[in-house]
């Protein structure tokens, strides 16, 4: 199968709320030139509601923009004066609010203006697509589809894409491919029915728990502490996430079900819990209100009580006897352990998933095409570890069916609606070697042979997939150098725990080099799990320095630099594959490496301050060298940014920032898609190999901006002492840091080598190192996770 490209150089996003806003946002962080339209503002300048929220993305938090001055290359228009801008559009997506009769009359509107190539699209999160397509030229139909973003845009993977009939499978492919590496989501077809897969199943299963809440008479924060991490789900749970999401649209959506699924054999429970119908009444809706479910008092948060009509001192927690059944690893045991449980928490555990379980299997075939898109649906738009099908074939899939079958026939359940006929054929599941249940077909299917899917290597496995381990060329008790496919690009994995640096790592990396200079092209280090690297083993480290081995620990910081070199100076160039956190070590090591690519969501920065050190990897000699190569004459202006960055350990809120930092290279790459990193690092890897790769002649004449330029810095300094925003130890770090960029204390335009600047972030590292302060911010660090002030 091959695709045509959808080529998109310019989109207009139709309604600036919240949704429409930050798909907005999302499509200028990829790089797509986006006008933003609303309504024309009554008073002000026309397009002030499109202004006023692109403004509003820059104070978002998590933040829309990969960097804040991105919304300045969002265009604000109004449908009174702009439509004519929508001609050289190729892609619009429609966010206005949920209303059929809106949508259908913007589509009129807009509908002459459009060109004859663009692909139309609705955001709507449950209206009928089919019904949506009506209102449009019977020429355009064929180029409109329903694409449902989850919100935050840029932080969810999951998007629904729902063909009408009429829409054009080139039209299809060419946004799916676009949707999945342009814009770096999953993207999953739903079929035209109300609320499509995410949030039928998602508000289903919310709906579930809430009448379980009720009938097991729990607290919300007691249901929030078994519906959370307890059970591979995010911590905001059920109600936390219901106040989040705001109660209102909540409501809504809980509306829309009872409205358009009359014949749902569950559409008694498709209601607001009166509860929620009480909140939204006295206008709590939640987070944007300042109260929920939830509500802040102080530091505090308290929950509310529906008893005492009030909100009260949250009292959650986990009977041990429940606590010590979920801990059991074993699925099919802890099942078994929850059903046959007299406690109420376990009950309710046990009723709540046995009616996920039953809805989904029921609305399979008229939701979804397989198994397989529910479960990666709710995995990627609700944030759950296994979707309900995986839950359900982990815990024994005919045993499971065996007990929801029961507990129908005893009226248990919250519908009685038989399960499916092929639920117990005597299958193990839903997922297999031949792929997914398809309750439509009556068959597995296989994932999709989409060519964009060539580009994951990994992709995101589901329950019963086995990844290809490689070929190990070489390995020890840090690193695996192994080789996928035979292209003879090798890949350096560590084996840390959050893949952090210890002694086995830098000797495993450098063992790595070598062998890939003499059996392979080239090498990528990435991991195969989150993140790319936490830094140092500070364990370690300060195990040496309460033995008082300073000699040691000093051959250990020399041994951290010798592998960053090892990287820099490889005959084979290494490129650095880094998504997630990317710190201290981890950001030196890519900093050395011959390219980075790194997907946007990558947190990377230098943040030995905070724990009382400075970056003694290479890194602060990393940037000294950067800085002298961008402007030779004064280095210091380029050092003046780098040192604010460093000395208050800033770390990037993407890739984008991360190349504003300084901490990534101008032409180091950015991948939206974490699935496609090990591809495009490899091919990378490759097109530098076949361009007749030499690594960089060593630095031995590195202008440095002496000591007039760290005494700059110092004065700086001594303003922040002033206004006792920085301690005494604080000043001491930051002046370690200047005096190591500034090439030590040396005339103004001196030159110097690498090894010189090594040397000086070694000496400062090992004295702060022996500081009793930095010894206790290290301590302190690692026993509480936060940074000590002293």
């Amino acid at each position: 199968m091959t695709a045509t490209p959808l080529r998109i150089r310019k989109a207009a996003v139709l309604g600036a709320g919240v949704m429409g806003a930050q798909i907005a946002a999302h499509l200028t962080n990829a790089g797509v030139e986006t006008i933003l339209f609303d309504l024309a503002a009554k008073e002000g300048p026309k397009s002030g509601i499109a202004l006023k929220a692109i403004d509003n993305l820059k104070k978002l938090s998590p933040a829309p923009l990969a960097v804040k001055d991105f919304a300045a290359a969002i265009i604000p228009a109004n449908y009174d004066e702009h439509l004519p801008l929508l001609a050289d559009v190729d892609l619009v997506i429609e966010a206005i609010a949920e209303r059929m009769d809106w949508k259908l009359d913007l589509y009129k509107k807009i509908a002459p203006h459009v060109s004859a190539t663009a692909v139309l699209a609705s955001n709507t999160s449950g209206l009928s697509i089919n019904e949506l397509a009506s209102a449009l030229p019977e020429e355009m139909r064929h180029r409109f589809t329903g694409v449902h973003f989850f919100n935050p845009p840029r932080y969810m993977h999951l998007v629904e894409l729902i063909p009408t009939k009429l829409t054009e499978a080139s039209v299809l492919a060419g946004l799916e491919a676009f949707l999945t590496t342009t814009l770096g989501k999953g993207v999953v077809y739903a079929r035209d029915t109300p609320n499509f897969i995410g949030n039928r199943i998602g508000v289903f299963s919310m709906l579930s728990t809430m009448y379980h809440t009720d009938k097991f008479k729990l607290g919300f924060d007691v249901v929030d502490a078994l519906t959370g991490p307890a059970v591979g789900r995010p911590k905001s749970a059920t109600y936390r996430t219901a106040d989040v999401v705001g109660l209102d649209t909540m409501a809504h959506v809980i509306k829309t079900m009872a409205d358009t699924l009359p014949d749902d054999p569950w559409h008694s429970y498709f209601k607001a819990p009166a509860v929620l119908e009480a909140l939204i009444a006295k206008g709590a809706l939640g987070q944007k209100t300042g109260a929920g479910f939830y509500r802040k008092a102080g530091k505090d948060i308290v929950v509310l009580d529906p008893a005492k009509q009030d909100y009260v001192a949250s009292q959650a927690k986990v009977v041990d006897d429940v606590a010590a059944i979920l801990a059991i690893k074993d699925p099919s045991e802890k099942f078994a352990k929850l059903r046959a449980s007299n406690d109420p928490q376990a009950q309710f555990l046990w009723s709540a998933f046995r009616d996920l379980f039953h809805y989904s299997a029921y609305h399979l075939g008229d939701i979804a095409e397989t198994a397989r898109d529910v479960d990666l649906a709710i995995r990627w738009g609700y944030g759950w570890k296994l979707g309900p099908f995986e839950t359900w074939q982990a815990a024994g899939w005919q045993q499971v069916a065996q007990w929801i079958d029961e507990d129908i026939k005893a009226g248990k359940t919250m519908s009685n609606a038989p399960l499916p006929a092929w639920v117990t054929d005597g299958r193990k599941g839903v997922h297999g070697k031949d792929g997914s249940w398809s309750a439509g077909a009556g068959a597995d299917k296989p994932r999709s042979t989409h060519p964009v899917y060539k580009r994951q290597l990994f992709p995101d496995p589901i329950l019963g997939e086995s990844a290809d381990k490689g070929t190990t060329v070489w390995e020890n008790d840090g690193v695996r150098l192994w080789t996928l496919g035979n292209d003879d690009v090798g890949i350096v994995s560590f084996k840390t725990k959050m893949n952090t640096v210890n002694d086995f790592v830098l000797d495993g990396v450098q063992e790595a080099v070598r062998q890939a200079e003499s059996k392979l092209r080239a090498a990528v280090l990435w991991q195969t799990g989150e993140p790319f690297s936490a830094g140092a083993d500070l364990k370690g480290a300060l195990g040496l320095l309460k033995e008082n081995k300073i000699a040691q620990f000093e051959a250990m910081v020399s041994n951290f630099q010798a592998t960053s070199m090892s990287i820099k100076y490889s005959l084979v160039p290494v490129v650095a594959a880094v998504r997630g956190l990317a710190l201290g070590g981890g950001c030196e090591f890519q900093m050395h490496s011959a390219r980075t690519v790194a997907a946007l969501e990558s947190y990377i920065g230098l943040v030995e301050a905070g724990v009382g050190l400075l970056p003694a990897g290479g890194g602060l000699k990393e940037l000294a060298v950067r800085a002298a190569r961008l402007s030779p004459e004064d280095p210091f202006e380029v050092l003046k940014k780098v040192f604010e960055t460093i000395a208050m350990a800033k770390v990037s809120g993407s890739a984008i920032e991360a190349k504003q930092l300084g901490l990534l290279r101008p032409d180091d790459v950015v991948v939206f898609n974490a699935y496609e990193l090990l591809y495009v690092a490899k091919q990378q890897a490759i097109a530098l190999a076949e361009s007749g790769y030499r690594p960089p002649m060593p630095g031995r004449a590195i202008p440095v901006a002496g000591d007039v330029g760290t005494a700059t810095f110092k004065a700086s300094l001594a303003n922040l002492a002033e206004g006792y925003f920085a301690s005494p130890h604080d000043i001491l770090i930051a002046s370690s840091i200047a005096d190591t960029l500034c090439g030590g204390r040396i005339e103004r335009g001196s030159t110097v080598d690498e090894e010189w600047l090594l040397a000086l972030e070694r000496k400062h590292f090992v004295a702060l190192a022996q500081t009793e302060k930095t010894q206790a911010r290290i301590a302190h660090t690692m026993t509480t996770g936060k940074p000590l002030r002293n």
